[in-house]
């Protein structure tokens, strides 16, 4: 190849070389085609320890990122052209290179995919934000969509549950749009499906870098979402055996989520998202017993004196005491149906946006909620 063609291509791929380096945990793998005459001879360069390792002509080299440019320009001298196709989650970027010129293109393999599957890409009328086709290995891992690419029909439910988590927080991520790579905490993790599927959304179609951290304390969940984010591809997570309670990030904490949480493990998991001073907070409460055992309110005795309306009472004033403590704290709380109560009673879902370091009239409300229901929450020790 001319020796001005070598150095114009040697400005994409110094180009390419920076955004490797930055977006090295949603790096795929590169696959280049040398062309001599009308025979091809064909390469890759795959991620390695936080370096790389070219292959090309049987012979494989681990180089650091910063000799990528360099390297596959030294290849290419000896060649008429070059086709290089860069894949990071989300995005392809092709370069094509010969005697005559160099040239660039960006395709979105959301778009791409998504117009591919068009046929297959909603269930009824609802647009999807987690679309079948480009979200099909994502989907196929976590159980829910099958070898030939059609949701099973026992697992539409939990698509649509899925699907509907990402709707609610949308917002909340925009929340985070100043923040260059946002962290997401998943206290009580489990097999972790929701996470796989932010890092999916935020990743490939917000295009935005992110990590996750997963806690839980079965070994057994950890070990799988470890196995399950390696089969991904998915290198921008962590997962831990870890108590809630006990766990101090390493890192700022932008977003703390914690599904179905039992009792005070969703307590342990708000006081998490405050103590560590997160933006935003999501939380789909879960078997509040705690203050069932304790409140009182003796203008309500003839209704409490129902075992099963005092149960019920106990959910409301637990998420209601949550929600203003988290107000007192200075977030900005919202309340929220996440799925039919049809499906389970345990249907709302908590979201809390960093707002101020304090409310003191909402405080002072908190109090007097405390002293009226003769309560002493779990939530408001584990804060401090």
């Amino acid at each position: 190849m001319k020796k001005q063609i070598i150095s114009k291509l040697n400005l994409f791929l110094k180009g390419l070389e920076d955004r490797l380096k930055e977006n090295y945990l949603s790096f795929i793998k590169i696959e280049f085609t040398c062309v001599s005459g009308l025979k091809p001879f064909s390469g890759t360069v795959l991620p390695k320890d936080e370096e790389i390792a070219i292959g090309f002509n049987g012979v494989t080299r681990e180089i650091g990122i910063i000799d990528f440019a360099q390297e596959i320009c030294n290849i290419a001298e000896g060649y008429d052209e070059l086709q290089l196709i860069y894949q990071e989650r989300g995005t392809n970027i092709i370069i094509n290179a010969d005697n005559k010129n160099v040239r660039i293109k960006y395709e979105d393999k959301q778009v791409k995919e998504t117009i591919e599957h068009q046929g297959t890409a909603q269930i009824g009328n609802r647009d999807y934000y987690i679309k079948v086709g480009p979200a099909n290995p994502l989907l196929m891992e976590i159980g829910i969509l099958s070898k030939q690419g059609k949701i099973k029909n026992d697992m539409i439910r939990k698509y649509n549950q899925i699907d509907h988590f990402v709707e609610l927080i949308v917002d909340l991520l925009r929340e985070l749009e100043d923040i260059d790579e946002i962290t997401i905490l998943d206290c009580g993790c489990g097999k972790s499906y929701l996470s796989f599927v932010l890092n999916y959304y935020i990743t490939e179609v917000l295009k935005k870098k992110c990590y996750f951290i997963g806690l839980d304390y079965s070994e057994n969940v950890i070990e799988s979402s470890i196995n399950m984010a390696k089969n991904l591809g998915y290198k921008n997570m962590s997962f831990y055996k870890e108590d809630i309670k006990n766990y101090i990030p390493d890192r700022d904490i932008h977003m703390v989520i914690s599904l179905h949480a039992c009792d005070t493990a969703t307590d342990m998991a708000l006081a998490l998202g405050v103590r560590s001073n997160a933006r935003t907070i999501v939380s789909v409460p879960c078997c509040q017993k705690e203050i069932l055992s304790q409140y009182s309110y003796e203008p309500f005795h003839a209704i409490l004196k129902h075992g099963i309306l005092k149960a019920r009472m106990a959910d409301i004033i637990t998420d209601g005491l949550r929600a203003q403590l988290l107000e007192a704290k200075g977030y900005k709380v919202s309340l929220v149906e996440y799925i039919s109560p049809l499906e389970t009673p345990k249907n709302l879902l908590l979201r809390a946006v960093k707002g101020s370091h304090g409310n003191k009239a909402a405080m002072d409300q908190y109090q007097e909620l405390k002293e009226a229901l003769k309560v002493d929450p779990e939530f408001e020790r584990l804060i401090y």
